[in-house]
């Protein structure tokens, strides 16, 4: 299966901390425990002192590490050495406590800068509902939203500067807004009891983020790197992103059946991408995604979508 093919490159990529953590969310999803378990190894393996899980070589990502959390966790319930527990609470507490952020308690993304980036999102929204802060998670797609959300599009740009009070990287990136919805779908998955009228919230703010891209969709069914600039290069990742928070919004019931049909199409575009090897091509690239290539994370987002293809009801197009 073309599947089988996308897991086995993604495996042999070189992968940085959130890389790390999304692997780990594909495998879970696809139900493999066993290799996720490896994966939070790897990422407990390389926990800095301050509690940032899977630190390759000093990164200078306030919150990326936090994407290794939910394997983590899966670890620490299904294996008893305390170390899994005393990783998670401390990359736990670093989100909570000490990792640098605005006066609101909006998070930094990086070190040594007061830089608000969209991709967080996805970093720390999931983990945060999952581990008993659905006030915190939200509080979080909150800040966020003020920043970096243009209502008259209905799109995130890319970074906000906290310094200066103004966007950084006002560009509308395709995958910078796939984070901010596949991190909300994940979140809503994974921690179902929210406080009254906060999941409807959230749900419906990526219901309205996931229609304002489809607006910008081309004719090969993918989007341009940046959503409404033409001039940029076809991207795949942003319909996988997209194709799995549609998936998963209708396997969990807060996006009506219809969305399936959407779904589907969006990830059959992307499975178009797929070459001999297993790599989904002409995504916004690693290392710099600055160009099209290849990526670990529109590896894993390629199986989150196929995963979430089958919760919600249809055979993956293997």
């Amino acid at each position: 299966m073309t599947t089988d093919r996308v897991l086995a490159a993604l495996l042999a990529m070189q992968r940085q901390s959130w890389e790390q953590g999304v692997t780990g969310h594909a495998l879970l999803d696809l139900g493999r425990g066993d290799a996720a378990v490896l994966v939070a190894d790897a990422a407990v393996t390389r926990q800095h002192p301050d509690g940032r899980l899977g630190d390759v070589s000093g990164e200078i990502g306030a919150v990326n590490g936090a994407a290794c959390g939910e394997a983590v966790r899966y670890a620490a319930r299904t294996d008893r050495d305390p170390r899994w527990s005393a990783a998670l609470d401390a990359q736990l507490d670093w989100l909570v406590r000490r990792a640098p952020r605005a006066a609101d308690g909006t998070l930094f993304h990086l070190l040594g800068s007061r830089q608000v980036w969209a991709d967080t999102v996805y970093m720390v929204v999931p983990l945060l509902a999952l581990c008993g802060h659905p006030d915190l998670a939200a509080a979080q797609v909150a800040g966020h939203r003020r920043r970096l959300h243009d209502p008259g599009t209905g799109l995130y740009a890319a970074r906000w500067d906290e310094d200066r009070d103004a966007l950084d990287l006002p560009q509308h990136w395709g995958t910078g807004n796939g984070w901010v919805v596949a991190g909300i779908a994940r979140a809503l998955r994974l921690a179902p009891d929210w406080p009254a009228g906060l999941r409807d919230e959230l749900a419906g703010h990526a219901r309205a983020v996931l229609e304002a891209c489809l607006a910008y969709r081309t004719d090969d069914g993918l989007f341009p790197d940046v959503l409404d600039d033409p001039g940029t290069f076809r991207e795949a990742n942003t319909a996988q992103m997209l194709a799995y928070a549609a998936l998963t919004g209708v396997a969990d019931g807060w996006l009506p059946p219809s969305w399936r049909a959407t779904g589907a199409d969006l990830l059959a575009a992307a499975d178009r991408r797929v070459d001999r090897y297993g790599r989904v091509t002409g995504v916004s690239g690693a290392p710099d995604f600055d160009r099209p290539g290849t990526s670990p994370e529109a590896q894993a987002f390629h199986l989150l979508a196929h995963a979430a293809l089958d919760r919600a009801g249809l055979s993956p197009a293997g």
